[in-house]
């Protein structure tokens, strides 16, 4: 469904993504895991089209793409196949809950209003805010806003949905209600590559593991296989001081 070869890219002299491969296959769960400054954001980013790689090919629904070279028509062509979640949900402030998931579909998509309210709601009631309809961001907990802006990135009927470290800005009863719906949609067999410090849901929901550091991918593999039987020496370190941490917290 999606392959990336040889992605590379560099900010200034700085080369964030070192030639970067993944492959994602339909109804996957990957999840990205690493260090902080290791490039997993950048490589969603790149992915999308939210900056634009300085090498590499993109194979999505086999189709083709140099990634450094994509036109304007075929990056929204290939948006519309896709949703994004960000790590600070990005949503409109002036708008309600409805209004920020309606706003797409009704001006890039041209979906009459009516119909565009009736997705909004019934993507919103999957998330767990029927009854927030009308609240502004103001007035919602930061764990409902990002469930507004996972209702938005579902209500496109996307084939595959990228998550920027979508808990990374809650606390952890927060937490917990957004991985839930991220759970529901993993269950129901939607296609996502998720960047996340969350390694229990690395564990337990993802089907897939890449294991990144210094713009490299170290390890990947199986979920099971990654966590319980590791291969390379970097991810056994890393995975004991997350081990390490995790039971001093506890």
């Amino acid at each position: 469904m999606l392959e990336i070869k040889n992605i590379k890219k560099s900010f200034g002299a700085l080369p964030v993504l070192k030639g970067v491969d993944l492959q994602v296959n339909q109804g996957d769960v990957v999840a990205i895991i690493g260090p902080s400054g290791s490039g997993k954001t950048t490589l969603l980013r790149c992915i999308n089209y939210l900056e634009t790689a300085d090498d590499g090919t993109m194979v999505f629904d086999d189709e083709s793409f140099q990634m450094q070279k994509v036109s304007k028509r075929d990056v929204a062509r290939l948006r519309k196949k896709t949703a994004f979640v960000f790590q600070n949900y990005n949503l409109f402030q002036n708008k309600t809950a409805l209004q920020n998931v309606t706003e797409g579909l009704i001006v890039a998509r041209k979906i009459p209003k009516a119909k565009a309210v009736q997705i909004g709601k019934q993507a919103l009631d999957k998330v767990g805010l029927s009854d927030r309809y009308d609240y502004y961001p103001s007035q919602l907990s930061g764990g409902q806003q990002q469930r507004v802006a996972i209702a938005r990135a579902i209500a496109t009927n996307p084939e595959i949905i990228f998550f920027d470290e979508p808990t990374s800005a809650l606390d952890p009863e927060l937490t917990g209600e957004v991985l839930s719906v991220m759970r529901e949609l993993a269950k129901e067999g939607m296609t996502m590559l998720v960047v996340t410090h969350e390694m229990n849901f690395a564990k337990t929901v993802s089907n897939k593991v890449i294991f990144m550091e210094n713009g490299c991918v170290v390890e990947s593999g199986d979920s099971r296989e990654f966590f319980e039987h590791p291969k390379e020496e970097r991810t056994k370190a890393f995975l004991q001081t997350i081990h390490d941490t995790m039971s001093l917290a506890s």
